[in-house]
């Protein structure tokens, strides 16, 4: 139990960390500050990395410990807490409860994120769009639509 549970202080940690890189990738998308853009999604990523290495472990260590405790193959935390005694099963609950909570700030966060990455894309491509041709209307999802090239005369004697 005690590395099973020295592994979900590390995850925790690790999703501290990814709620911190997912802010700072908000304020870089919310500040138009595309510069940073590619850094930010980067560490993102690598922190995601980080965290697929360390659920790996988890699993190992939650196999490990529902052996011990005479449960089936891929136990939950609520069941291992329900079959382990105290101080063990306020730990693995508060571990549960923490995880519940910060991966709904996660999601919360990456739906965010998302979006704002949609409306800068949407935004470029409709400027890029008005470069050449003018923009008549939109289409339902809000996407632009664009009316056929206008020919242009070009007097090349000048």
């Amino acid at each position: 139990m005690e590395k099973l549970s020295l592994i979900l202080w590390r995850e925790r940690e690790l999703l501290g960390l990814l709620l911190y890189k997912l802010e700072v990738e908000q304020m870089v998308l919310a500040g138009a500050r595309s510069r940073w853009l590619m850094r930010a999604a980067q560490e993102v990523e690598s922190v995601l990395e980080l965290l697929r290495e360390t659920e790996v472990l988890r699993a190992v260590a939650a196999e490990e410990a529902a052996a011990a405790s005479g449960l089936a193959s891929h136990p939950s935390l609520r069941a291992l807490a329900a079959s382990v005694d105290e101080p063990w099963r306020s730990i693995l609950i508060d571990h549960r409860d923490a995880f519940v909570k910060m991966t709904a700030e996660v999601e919360a966060l990456a739906d965010t994120n998302r979006d704002l990455i949609t409306s800068g894309y949407r935004a470029a491509r409709e400027a890029l769009l008005t470069i050449g041709d003018a923009t008549d209307s939109y289409s339902p999802d809000g996407s632009a639509v664009v009316s056929a090239p206008v020919r242009r005369l070009v007097d090349r004697r000048l």
